[in-house]
């Protein structure tokens, strides 16, 4: 494998992490405008895409392979944790 098939590859692989925390960070901004006027957008997205890419490879260790619907499925959790604890805790 080359390094451009190999870098298509990784950017395969965390698409989805990212692609969902971007929506859900879209959607988040959206319903809770006013809870999360002093959030920054880039923040919401930062963290849920780490918590995302993060369960993406946890998954790829766990199972032995990419795609599994249980590491979708914790992927959806871990945006809702990543983006709860960047938007709603108070950091003092």
């Amino acid at each position: 494998m080359d390094f451009l098939s190999a870098f298509w590859h990784l950017c395969n692989l965390f698409a989805p992490g990212v692609g969902v925390a971007l929506i859900a960070a879209l959607a988040t901004k959206l319903l809770w405008r006013v809870e999360l006027r002093s959030v920054g957008f880039l923040r919401l997205w930062g963290w849920a895409s780490v918590a995302a890419v993060v369960v993406s490879i946890a998954g790829l260790v766990i199972f032995g392979r990419d795609g599994k619907m249980a590491t979708y499925a914790a992927m959806v959790v871990a945006c809702a944790v990543g983006l709860w604890l960047a938007g709603f805790v108070r950091r003092a």
